[in-house]
């Protein structure tokens, strides 16, 4: 039991800091907002929360006062953070977690109602708390917990039960009601200081660049690793309508000047949403103004539909290759065919898209020849210059996804300690020594810097921010060595 002092004496929540406190560690820099996969990082990158973003414009326009609170952004440490904290003297603090920062954030809610006078109601939020809700509560004295990743009408749902005096009696807190995303505003990116992630992303060439999030989250959904279906399970995708979506690349584009625009949809929505979009981009003749990049899936879109995307301004096309043993996309119910990356790749570059494809290494049922088969595909994605860039990692089973079931259910994790889920270090047992793991992964990211590639890259330079982009990835492409080291 906790024997801190809860925020009784809160009649109203009037105002509300949605915050990411500063998560201070000599393994880099916490890179935890709208990640899937949590990492420290020592590349200094940094991605817009798009749903935090959401929620404040929406309790904004509520009458509630917002403060927008990324020490991590800011790069600010723990003691000049609190103190800001204390100046702003918001009633609710909003907190997103992950897995591997979990235990410091349970440290940090302690101080917060040990040394925070007004006694100020603590929310945490993200797809670990979802997953074991009662681990919190019972770890730190947090006042709710936020179930699901639709953080704004979680929080909107919330604050208006608590300023009603029906606060839940459970601190655990679901959605009461569906809401559909085109009933959110258009993002207050003042409010949300866009300028501080505007920068220091290597999925920007042109800059300043945003984000957007055109779906919730992937209409896939199912496969095995992804922490987020556990936010956004696939049977609930929902998506904006185009006319949404335009509306926020246009408030990004008239408003702001930005040259470059990421939807971070798990993944894009396709069929007739993407003909619309497209179209509406190169009526509106948004494709003269802005780049755009997005995920999408392998074998998911045809020639013709790569030759729109294209033609409506998109650039920058991620892919999850992650293996390239059908057996381990069966494994994590991929849903997809290892003949389809290439396909796809070969389709993309025809329409002179720059693909990045993502790799990973650590599976259970795989043997040390499967995965230098997937370091070798991806050696020669790279030599046939069919992606521009590459993102390998440690396979990581997340609490709350089936993998992680999996794993505990055949005694496969290698330890419990959540701060060990951060990547660094292999989590599952493997055919596969932990030091071969990072070993390979540390060679990948070497021998794909081959003369010919290197070659490719120099001559595809065409303009100043080609040279800019280049020399930016090259030397957070060295940074990341250091993440695996």
């Amino acid at each position: 039991m906790h024997s801190i002092k809860k925020p009784a004496n809160i009649l109203a929540v009037k105002s509300i800091s949605i915050s990411y406190p500063p998560l201070e560690s000599p393994k880099g820099s916490a890179f935890l907002s709208q990640n899937r996969q949590f990492q420290w990082t020592n590349t200094g990158n940094v991605i817009y929360p798009i749903i935090p973003a959401y929620a404040a414009t929406l309790l904004q326009n509520q009458g509630i006062k917002v403060y927008w609170d990324d020490a991590i952004a800011e790069k600010l440490i723990f003691k000049d953070w609190f103190k800001k904290l204390k100046q702003n003297h918001p009633d609710l603090i909003a907190i997103e977690t992950k897995t591997p920062v979990i235990k410091k954030h349970w440290q940090i809610i302690k101080q917060i109602k040990q040394k925070c006078h007004w006694h100020p109601i603590v929310v945490l939020m993200g797809d670990h708390v979802t997953a074991l809700p009662y681990e919190s509560i019972k770890s730190c004295p947090v006042d709710y917990i936020l179930i699901g990743g639709n953080y704004d009408f979680l929080l909107s749902e919330l604050i208006c039960l608590i300023n009603q005096n029906q606060a839940p009696k459970n601190k655990i807190f679901k959605l009461q009601k569906n809401h559909k995303l085109d009933s959110l505003p258009i993002i207050d990116r003042k409010l949300t200081q866009w300028q501080l992630y505007a920068y220091n992303n290597t999925n920007y060439k042109y800059k300043p660049g945003s984000y957007i999030m055109s779906g919730r989250d992937c209409w896939w959904g199912r496969c095995t690793f992804c922490s987020w279906t556990t936010l956004f399970p696939g049977k609930c995708f929902q998506q904006f309508s185009v006319n949404h979506t335009i509306s926020e690349i246009e408030n990004l584009v008239n408003n702001f000047g930005v040259k470059e625009i990421f939807d971070d949809s798990g993944t894009l929505p396709t069929g007739s949403w993407l003909k619309e979009l497209c179209q509406q981009l190169i009526k509106r003749r948004l494709n003269k103004k802005v780049i755009l990049g997005c995920n999408m899936r392998f074998g998911a879109l045809s020639q013709t539909e790569y030759f729109l995307m294209k033609k409506a301004g998109f650039r920058f096309i991620l892919y999850g290759l992650e293996s390239a043993n059908q057996k381990t996309l069966k494994f994590i119910n991929k849903n997809e065919k290892t003949s389809d990356a290439l396909k796809t790749l070969k389709m993309a570059k025809k329409a002179k898209l720059e693909p990045h494809v993502t790799v990973m290494i650590g599976y259970p049922n795989e043997s040390l020849k499967d995965a230098q088969k997937t370091l070798s595909l991806a050696r020669y994605i790279f030599k046939e210059n069919l992606a521009d860039s590459l993102q390998a990692t440690i396979l990581i089973p997340y609490p709350g996804t089936p993998l992680f079931n999996y794993c505990q259910k055949n005694n496969l994790l290698l330890t419990d300690d959540w701060n060990n889920y951060d990547m660094r270090q292999p989590i599952i047992k493997s055919p596969i020594s932990p030091q071969k793991q990072i070993e390979l992964i540390q060679n990948l990211f070497k021998g794909i810097l081959t003369p010919k590639f290197i070659l490719k890259k120099i001559t595809s330079i065409k303009s100043l921010d080609d040279f800019k982009h280049l020399l930016n990835y090259a030397f957070k492409f060295i940074k990341k060595l250091k993440d695996f080291s």
